[in-house]
């Protein structure tokens, strides 16, 4: 059984993180459906604990002590991602990643490293945009602010293989969201490969797990069958992270 003002305050703090961290009350009653009222008053409690923050500009702001909470949960979110990661690098041969967005960023927060000699890593916890990566496309395809976040970040060329226009990198991730899986063909580092796809905790996209590998490996392998084998193990996760 639910308690009422508990997921409300929640749908508070989801509005804002969906609001790239900072909304005004009325962003706020557009994206929960509360009246301004009951709004204005758990934002006062969420105040007083430091889980918001008001600025200058009187918008609300997700706040401080949300980071030591979310520093844990993202450690624990690695711990049990670990056997899902080793399962995909058991199916594929290769390395598989677990990365999700904080901000206008994608950071890696586990990784299983491929068995063979040459293989590829993402360090745990770098920090990368999410145009140029295959985790950074299949977290943004369903996300409507998907535009104003490469507004905001732009679009840096990392190789000749990069995508640097926002109209061809918002068609991509309609390629993305039509397929069910994203691609890197070697736009953040030459001669890698990847394929991502969404981890769900019901309609939301909270991370996303990759495979990636020499671009001659991961080419090598059946697209289709590479994509199956990544959604059923997402999948798989998603499920088992949301039922504890």
């Amino acid at each position: 059984m639910s308690v009422q003002s508990v997921d409300r305050a929640l749908d508070v703090l989801e509005a804002l993180a969906e609001q790239g961290g900072q909304a005004g009350l009325s962003e706020i009653a557009a994206r929960t459906g509360l009246p301004y009222g009951t709004i204005h008053r758990l934002l006062q409690t969420l105040l007083a604990r430091g889980y918001v923050r008001q600025e200058s500009d009187r918008r609300y702001a997700l706040g401080g002590a949300l980071v030591r909470i979310g520093g844990v949960a993202e450690r624990m979110l690695a711990v049990w991602a670990e056997p899902y990661l080793t399962r995909l690098v058991e199916l594929s041969g290769e390395t598989a990643n677990l990365a999700v967005l904080e901000g206008d960023f994608v950071v890696y927060v586990a990784q299983v490293p491929s068995p063979r000699r040459l293989r590829m890593f993402a360090e745990v916890g770098r920090r990368v945009l999410p145009h140029s990566t295959a985790v950074g496309k299949a977290l943004l395809a369903g996300r409507a602010d998907a535009a104003a976040v490469f507004r905001r970040t732009g679009l840096p060329r990392r190789t000749d293989r990069t995508i640097t226009v926002p109209e061809e990198m918002l068609a991509e991730l309609g390629r993305v969201r039509s397929r069910g899986y994203a691609l890197d063909l070697g736009e953040e580092e030459s001669g890698v490969h990847c394929m991502a796809v969404p981890v769900h905790d019901g309609g939301r996209t909270f991370a996303a797990l990759s495979v990636s590998g020499p671009a001659e490996r991961i080419d090598a392998i059946d697209r289709e069958e590479l994509a199956a084998m990544l959604r059923k193990v997402a999948e798989d996760f998603g499920a088992a992270v949301f039922r504890s």
